[in-house]
């Protein structure tokens, strides 16, 4: 039986999964430089340990309200299309393995920007995690 490693986290009051295979590492937020003239989810750029990298604002790309960061925000330093890309996220739960046959693909039904950056749901008892497709997330469309 296949199973899948999901890191979950929460953005707002929503459990959120990404494959453990694509995170390199989860830090606390450090300094960002604001660029100019990229969109408002772009937060800016870190140096991490001698290199750039982008930061998404996962609040802002999901279109909901800002909250500042505080002891429980991470920074989720992820692999995207061999592209490293650091996601601010309300927390980081855990890890959790979840049997194939427990994800599915996003219901049609779910309509606006979540079926937009929502993949996959994975079930675990009656908990969902919503999978978001990360090339979505940082596409410019």
């Amino acid at each position: 039986m296949a199973s899948r490693q999901l890191v979950v986290f929460r953005i707002d009051e929503e459990d959120f999964g990404v494959e453990i295979t694509q995170v390199n590492e989860i830090i606390r937020p450090i300094k960002i430089f604001k660029v100019p003239n990229t969109p408002e989810y772009i937060e800016g750029l870190i140096n991490l340990r001698g290199k750039v990298h982008t930061v998404v604002n996962l609040r802002k790309r999901f279109n909901l309200p800002s909250r500042e960061f505080d002891d429980n925000t991470k920074i989720v330093i992820a692999s995207v299309k061999s592209v490293i890309v650091g996601f601010i996220v309300d927390e980081v739960k855990e890890i959790v393995k979840v049997e194939d046959e427990d994800i599915e693909n996003a219901p049609s039904a779910l309509v606006g920007l979540k079926r937009k950056y929502v993949k996959e749901i994975a079930k675990i008892g009656e908990r969902v995690i919503l999978i978001p497709d990360l090339d979505v997330v940082l596409s410019t469309d």
